[in-house]
């Protein structure tokens, strides 16, 4: 059977982009499932019924614009995600999470969220204890927040400002945007509207041309950490 992966688009304009491509050539069917949709950005809490998770061997909850411990959503649909990852985890379901959706992990699994005192927004260089599992290098960042690790979380990757890559049982969280490409970028840049990126000291021309040159090492790393997700925390191999 051609196993199956679920995308939760927590916000519309945060899609899987290169992640889809590799896990397709993974061999995986691709499952979408929007979360807020584009008329309630403005007032995103609200309920929502997710799928059930053990209906997928692989489970991605992506980025979003908010804040993953905001008390409004935490009571309504980020409450309901977070189940939803605690199942998938005891069920031996992998979870791989990017940005708020690696935040989303670790607050579900018993860490916690707060705003940083240093936001990242560009491309920063991650330095990684394991690069079979998540490359080191300059991955893409645009976040404001960042978390403690849960209890039993192995670190894998940092920067000085933040941790930005766990594994704690079936689940890998990273705080980075390895899916991101120029497309998604301009997508972003278009939502910008309060000049979040300007207030970190970059401007969206220097966002554009750093994407233009690193994005092509970077989609050849995002190959290697996907397999290594799957073949490691995932599927992890029996101990001899």
């Amino acid at each position: 059977m051609t196993p199956t992966v679920l995308f939760l688009r927590n916000d519309h304009t945060a899609t899987e982009a290169m992640l889809a491509d590799v896990f397709t050539e993974c061999g995986f069917d691709i499952d979408t499932f929007d979360v807020v949709s584009p008329d309630h950005e403005d007032a995103p809490a609200g309920d929502v019924a997710f799928p059930e998770p053990t209906d997928y061997d692989v489970i991605v909850p992506l980025g979003a614009r908010w804040a993953v411990y905001d008390e409004a959503l935490v009571n309504s649909w980020v409450g309901a995600e977070m189940d939803m990852v605690r199942r998938a985890v005891e069920s031996g379901v992998g979870v791989l999470g990017v940005c708020f959706g690696g935040q989303l992990i670790a607050q579900a699994l018993g860490g916690s969220v707060s705003r940083s005192p240093a936001p990242e927004v560009g491309w920063y260089n991650v330095a990684t204890d394991d690069a079979g599992l998540v490359p080191g290098g300059r991955w893409f960042q645009w976040h404001f927040d960042r978390w403690a690790l849960p209890p039993g979380a192995i670190e894998i990757a940092r920067t000085p400002a933040a941790s930005q890559a766990f594994v704690l049982g079936t689940a890998l969280a990273l705080q980075f945007h390895p899916e991101l490409d120029s497309e998604l970028l301009e997508v972003w840049l278009a939502h910008d509207r309060d000049g979040s990126a300007a207030g970190i000291g970059t401007s969206h021309h220097e966002l554009r041309s750093e994407t233009k040159e690193f994005t092509g090492d970077a989609a050849a790393r995002l190959h290697i950490l996907v397999r290594g997700f799957l073949n490691r925390v995932v599927r992890p191999q029996p101990s001899t």
